[in-house]
């Protein structure tokens, strides 16, 4: 993939996660992916925020805790906008919450917090001189964002009003977020990627999708709704051992799902991803199971 320099607007394009130990979170981080880390936050600044790069290449960011925020960690995710301010005022329409209003990060660019209707916190980004992440899809970066949630039909409207973003279907019963034209934005940096989709037996219209809709089971009644992160890696069960060793936890461990093999991961102050390997050979998966279940 080539390096990424800017996204289209309504495609989550930065992560970062909030820590109460940001120093400690950076060295589970370059020891788990191998990541360089630069403070980019002036000297004697309240608050640490490191950049993570891959190849010389932004991939995403550890950053203390805002003040008054709950002592737990997690990772965020942005979505790219033209307008923060006028993102803020379609989430107040929709039914959503403004947690942080729109501010300028520096010359970075500016940023709000909300919270869909749901309870799901996420991020809008509205670039100035940061681009969001310019490496993605390779292992050790960001490889996908989904939105876990009890009631998929209320996120539907709420999210299309706000970012503009339709449902594709796929096998199995699963639904992803697509935004119309993202394939044709992808094109014209990345040539041939619809061509190699469809040879790879991806579905039609797989190319305009940005993010995934997990919906959260019913077994799993504390779990909140909660944006999630998915990296890509080499070995999902090496990255879980690795994980492990360097005092991470392993919530779910390594398993085959549709093209992928992946497992969920918890960094020593809690925050969950997911790291995921690409299996094409585990495509069918879901067509399995759902051919067992009608059996």
């Amino acid at each position: 993939m080539p390096e990424r320099d800017g996204y289209m607007p309504g495609v989550p394009c930065w992560i970062d996660t909030s820590q109460p130990d940001p120093e400690a979170a950076v060295a589970f981080y370059s020891g788990l992916f191998g990541w360089d880390f630069e403070d980019v936050m002036p000297p004697g600044a309240p608050g640490k925020y490191f950049i993570a790069r891959l190849h010389g290449g932004d991939v995403a960011a550890v950053g203390s805790q805002p003040e008054g925020a709950p002592p737990m960690a997690v990772w965020n995710t942005y979505v790219w906008v033209q307008s923060a301010d006028e993102a803020a005022a379609k989430v107040r329409q929709a039914g959503g919450r403004v947690l942080t209003d729109p501010f300028d990060v520096m010359d970075a660019g500016r940023m709000a917090a909300f919270m869909d209707p749901e309870g799901a916190a996420f991020c809008v980004w509205q670039a100035k001189a940061h681009r969001g992440a310019r490496i993605v899809n390779e292992p050790g970066s960001l490889n996908f964002n989904g939105l876990n949630t009890r009631d998929p039909e209320s996120a539907k409207p709420f999210y299309g009003s706000l970012f503009g973003w339709e449902t594709l279907g796929l096998d199995g019963g699963a639904e992803m977020w697509r935004l119309p034209g993202y394939g044709d934005f992808l094109e014209t940096s990345d040539p041939g990627l619809r061509a190699r989709m469809a040879e790879s037996g991806a579905p039609g219209g797989f190319e305009d999708v940005v993010a995934a809709i997990q919906p959260i089971a019913d077994d799993q009644p504390d779990l909140p709704p909660h944006w999630s992160v998915t990296f890509a890696v080499d070995d999902a069960d090496a990255t879980a051992e690795r994980a492990v060793e360097l005092g991470g936890n392993v919530t779910v461990a390594p398993f085959d799902a549709p093209w992928v093999r992946m497992t969920v991961i918890a960094d020593p102050q809690g925050a969950t991803f997911i790291a995921s390997k690409f299996v094409p050979e585990n495509r069918d998966l879901a067509a399995q199971a759902s051919s067992a279940r009608a059996a």
